[in-house]
């Protein structure tokens, strides 16, 4: 019969718990490793169905109850932008045809110091011009305007397609004006930001034209520089 001072047991015990620790470790890695491993990448994701955007339309607008909106086709905002700088053409047609028939033209820029309208599409005296972050309503007399003047239809151009052009036309319809966006005349930065804020302009909350039926009232049509047309003198 052996006998163990109290040391000797507890050098035992100890080194038993020891044992057991190294031989549950090594069985746990042993386990893991007859696993089946697991992907580190992440699963993929169903496809999303592309946005569909209905092709632009014709339209024929009354000049005496439209008004010609340019966003933001500014030295600041759309200058450093070719993207933008590639939309002004259209956007100057446009502005022919609305001073042709004596529709009402106003311009927006932001508060940004020294922002000039860019020449090409340059305000005549007498233009009003409102100033504004994205939504050119919101702080500003634009509704005013509008109404003052008896315009029920706005046609709309400038930048950013995602930013003033979506939020402003929301707005617009909002307080019941009927809008077409000349989409030659509007721009973004990428054409996947381009294609998707066309399809929300179409598809905005309460206020759908899904199929872009010319002049949906108080909706947004889509339609571009030559298929719009200011009455039968333009």
């Amino acid at each position: 019969m052996f006998s163990f001072s109290r040391g000797a047991k507890r050098a035992l015990v100890a080194g038993g718990a020891l044992v057991i620790a190294t031989v549950s470790v090594a069985a746990f890695a042993g386990s893991a490793a007859t696993a089946a491993p697991k992907s580190s990448q992440r699963p993929a994701a169903a496809s999303a169905p592309s946005a569909k955007v209905p092709r632009p339309v014709a339209v024929t607008v009354d000049p005496r109850t439209t008004a010609y909106l340019l966003l933001d086709l500014t030295s600041a905002v759309c200058a450093p932008h070719p993207s933008c700088i590639s939309s002004l053409p259209a956007a100057a047609g446009l502005l022919a045809k609305a001073r042709a028939v004596g529709a009402t033209v106003i311009y927006s820029q932001t508060a940004a110091a020294g922002s000039e309208i860019l020449p090409q599409v340059a305000p005549q005296p007498g233009d009003p011009v409102v100033t504004a972050r994205a939504d050119k309503f919101f702080g500003t007399d634009l509704d005013q305007i509008l109404s003052s003047r008896g315009i029920k239809t706005l046609v709309v151009v400038g930048t950013a397609v995602n930013g003033a052009v979506l939020y402003t036309t929301f707005e617009a319809n909002l307080h019941g004006y009927t809008v077409v966006v000349a989409e030659d005349g509007v721009s973004a930065d990428s054409p996947f930001i381009m294609h998707y804020s066309l399809f929300q302009l179409l598809n905005e909350p309460g206020f759908t034209n899904t199929q872009n039926t010319p002049l949906t009232t108080n909706a947004v049509t889509l339609s571009n520089s030559k298929l719009v047309t200011f009455g039968a003198s333009s």
